[in-house]
């Protein structure tokens, strides 16, 4: 992904998230409470509790809410939540993961479909664009952290896969069952980072001009803002130009 871009598609996403903080918050309690209730609610003998702890603190969630998604997963009245991947393609032939946690499997299917129609996209079956991606583990760094030869020879000292520095900060991949612990390694070096956690990293990106980029994100947004739909993934890429003036 050309440098310009990439910071361009991870400001539009923090960007929704800061405009979205409460619904953010719910989010990532639930995804707390399910890691804690599949598995042990201490966090360092989960490292899927680990991860989404981390990455509640990095969003700025308070601790008394981690705590308390925490101690809900040992109740006996804890929901039960499956967990679903939806893909499909958006406008412009953008392909779309969508990843849910849900009590009623009819009630999410239902939402997500109808969304995809009423946004210029279609859903697709299990699989249809998955393979497009690869599942890996993203930890974001401020600019601040360091530049970037001190940024890669700590990400390399930590078993990372690669680094992408810009202006803006550092984005550092690794495989998606080594995350906990290259995140671990690099808060030893560099301090806490911005974001720790998995993600669908495109293999290939679509650029999308301005007309496909206002359908696409109403697509996107709507997704989000939907209480069951956890994450949204989209293998766009855009320009500083279109983005520009798609925020405006």
């Amino acid at each position: 992904m050309a440098g310009h871009s990439k910071w361009a598609n991870i400001q539009h996403r923090k960007g929704r998230q800061d405009a979205a903080r409460s619904k953010l918050f719910s989010k990532l309690a639930k995804e707390i409470t399910v890691a804690a209730k599949m598995g042990d609610p201490d966090p360092d003998k989960n490292p899927r509790l680990r991860l989404a702890v981390k990455e509640a603190k990095s969003q700025s969630v308070p601790k008394d809410v981690i705590d308390r998604a925490i101690k809900k997963s040992q109740g006996g009245d804890a929901e039960n939540y499956d967990e679903i991947r939806y893909e499909g393609y958006g406008p412009g032939g953008v392909a779309v993961i969508v990843e849910a946690m849900t009590d009623n499997r009819n009630r999410t299917a239902s939402n997500v479909r109808s969304i995809f129609t009423k946004n210029g996209g279609n859903l697709a079956e299990t699989g249809a664009v998955s393979f497009m991606f690869d599942r890996k583990g993203q930890i974001l760094y401020p600019a601040a952290a360091g530049d970037e030869d001190k940024v890669m020879e700590a990400a390399i000292e930590a078993g990372a896969e690669d680094v992408e520095s810009g202006a803006d900060g550092h984005v550092i991949f690794t495989d998606a069952a080594d995350l906990a612990d290259v995140s671990g390694a690099l808060e030893a070096a560099l301090g806490e980072a911005e974001s720790v956690k998995l993600i669908w990293k495109p293999q290939t990106l679509t650029e999308i001009d301005e007309d496909v980029g206002g359908t696409l994100f109403k697509l996107i947004y709507a997704l989000e803002d939907d209480d069951d739909v956890q994450t949204v993934t989209a293998n766009f890429d855009v320009s500083d130009e279109v983005m520009e003036k798609l925020a405006g």
